[in-house]
């Protein structure tokens, strides 16, 4: 599907000044939203915006600061930081 944008020029030449490659920046934008939004995979993200590893995919996230942690993640990053600190707490032998 191609869609196409129709923007006075002015804002055009403006947004232009920040993104150099407009059609791009419009793209990732969407290719975002669609993310946060939970409509797009991080697997449809990497398909849409061409990029090969999913190593790419997490770098773009983090470039434009999107987290995808759950409560349950954090929950088990705790659990995993109290077994560290009670291994470290223990007398060694």
């Amino acid at each position: 599907m191609r869609i196409t944008l129709e923007l006075p020029e002015d804002i055009a030449k403006e947004l232009e000044t920040r993104w150099t490659d407009l059609p791009r920046a419009a793209l990732e934008s969407l290719a975002l939203e669609a993310y946060r939004s939970h409509v797009l995979s991080a697997a449809q993200l990497r398909g849409l915006l061409g990029f090969e590893t999913r190593m790419q995919v997490d770098a773009f996230l983090k470039e434009h600061e999107v987290y995808n942690f759950t409560a349950a993640d954090f929950d088990q990053d705790r659990e995993t930081l109290r077994q560290v600190r009670a291994r470290g707490a223990q007398p060694r032998a």
